[in-house]
């Protein structure tokens, strides 16, 4: 659903998540309005290795550009449920997923402020949270360039051990966009917790963890 003027509408809330009413994405991040979205997270074996994909989100993104963050993720549009919005995972990365595929692993919740193209924001987000096995490469993934720069994977472990403090860095490979946007060049990172998009550290790991025990 959107609004005359083409801005994206939200559902919003209250603190315990009754519905409150609908209004512009705008406004929601302007009143720091309870809203929803979904999180998904890809992970996958290869041979010994359990793997966690992520993506680096566009140079162009309002908040947070550049930096690491969820494999693919997205708001509820007004009126939308969560198997709708399961639509951001093709959207982004380019593979179908079943919603019925998806395994639950929780809540999560997150107030965070800062500013956007010169306009302070406020987030004030309920997000479900899923992981999904990807049996397939990570060479075989499309990305949509307006959203993601690219895509990496990291061994569970490893990322694991990095959000709970125990080691700087931790080694990713994967893919980039080229800056004509096409083909995917392969690259390699050292990531630092510092460069995902800020959560808690406990969420992350959580998150992990339970992907680990999935695989």
């Amino acid at each position: 659903m959107t609004a005359a003027h083409g801005e994206e509408q939200f559902d919003y809330y209250d603190e315990a998540g009754n519905w409150l009413g609908t209004a512009s994405r705008g406004d929601v991040h302007a009143r720091g309005l309870w809203h929803r979205s979904i999180h998904c997270w890809l992970a996958r074996r290869d041979g010994e290795r359990k793997l966690v994909l992520f993506q680096q989100r566009s140079s162009d993104k309002d908040t947070f550009p550049s930096q690491f963050d969820i494999t693919a993720a997205g708001h509820l549009s007004a009126g939308e449920t969560m198997r709708d919005a399961a639509r951001e995972i093709e959207e982004e990365l380019g593979v179908r997923v079943p919603f019925d595929a998806l395994l639950p692993l929780g809540e999560a919740r997150k107030e965070a402020a800062g500013f956007a193209k010169g306009a302070a924001f406020i987030d004030r987000e309920v997000s479900e949270v899923f992981g999904f096995i990807y049996d397939a490469p990570l060479a075989s993934l499309t990305l949509q360039p307006e959203e993601v720069a690219g895509i990496y994977e990291a061994d569970l472990e490893a990322m694991i051990v990095l959000f709970e403090g125990q080691a700087d860095h931790a080694a990713a490979a994967g893919f980039r966009l080229g800056h004509d946007q096409q083909p995917m060049i392969e690259a390699s990172v050292q990531v630092k917790a510092s460069d995902f998009v800020p959560r808690p550290s406990s969420y992350y790991a959580g998150v992990f963890r339970a992907l680990l025990l999935a695989l």
